[in-house]
C-alpha cells in the first residue's frame, strides 16, 4: 500500500460548518414566517455560531467562505425575526 491514510487540510471538520450554517439559517429564516418559534430560534443561534466559526476557519483556509458568511446572515435574520415577532406579540 503507497497511499497515506492520513487526514489532509481538506478532511478536516472545519469544512462542514459553513454548510451547516447556511442549511441551519435558511431553516430559521423561513421558520420565522411558518411559526415554528423554538425551532427557528434554536437554528439561528446554531446558525450564528457556525457561520462565526465557519468564517475563521475559511479566512485561515480551511472551509467555505460564502456559506459561512449567507449561513450566518441568515441565522441572525431569522433569530432576530423571531424574537422581535414574539415580543410584539407580547
Amino acid at each position: 500500500m503507497t497511499i497515506s491514510t492520513a487526514p489532509g487540510d481538506k478532511d478536516s471538520p472545519a469544512t462542514a460548518l459553513g454548510p451547516t450554517a447556511l442549511v441551519l439559517g435558511a431553516f430559521s429564516a423561513v421558520g420565522t414566517w411558518a411559526f415554528l418559534f423554538p425551532w427557528t430560534v434554536l437554528a439561528g443561534a446554531l446558525a450564528v455560531t457556525f457561520g462565526a466559526m465557519g468564517l475563521h476557519y475559511a479566512r485561515r483556509g480551511t472551509g467555505r467562505l460564502w456559506p459561512a458568511a449567507v449561513g450566518t446572515a441568515l441565522g441572525a435574520i431569522g433569530f432576530i425575526g423571531t424574537v422581535t415577532l414574539l415580543w410584539s406579540l407580547t
